[in-house]
């Protein structure tokens, strides 16, 4: 097991290479410019709050599209670090009303997207890979795969939400 004092010797040679901050400050700047495309080009959609920078586990922000809102559910944009990939998940504004969607997705036995295990320190309700590897040589395709799959996903849930028997 490595040592906090080892971690920490490996992370300042990390920075002192200078590759890190370039990509962690590449990808926020990226990340900037995604959410506000989305508040741009959408702007019946509500984008609470910020970007959630996390602590180099996952980075995300949220999107909460009409139909969402009236159901205390939104939509997450993420981006898991260590998993080097772009996610689309279904959330939920508190564990109660996560809870109780998560049960009747599954009891519906819709399969369109993975319903996530539930557990401590889990936030969403389904999850959809929508890029592994992500190619960040081309930013403004790489902004038109994300947001072709964030609406595809946000399409199929405004289709089969109105389905569920809560």
């Amino acid at each position: 097991m490595t040592s906090l004092d080892q971690a920490m010797q490996e992370y300042r040679d990390q920075l002192l290479s200078g590759y890190i901050i370039t990509a962690y400050q590449g990808l926020m700047a990226f990340f900037g410019e995604l959410r506000s495309h989305f508040e741009k080009r959408y702007p019946d959609f509500d984008l609470p709050g910020n970007i959630y920078y996390g602590y180099m586990d996952m980075t995300y922000f949220a999107i909460v599209p009409e139909f969402l809102k009236a159901r205390q559910l939104k939509i997450a944009v993420v981006f898991p670090h260590e998993a080097f990939r772009f996610e689309v998940w279904l959330a939920a504004r508190n564990k109660q009303v996560q809870a109780r969607f998560w049960e009747a997705i599954r009891a519906s036995s819709w399969d369109c997207y993975t319903l996530t295990p539930q557990g401590k320190g889990v936030d969403a309700i389904l999850d959809h890979v929508l890029i592994n590897d992500p190619d960040f040589s081309d930013l403004p395709a790489l902004t038109s795969r994300i947001e072709t799959g964030v609406l595809e996903f946000i399409q199929d849930l405004e289709d089969f939400l109105p389905t569920l028997k809560l």
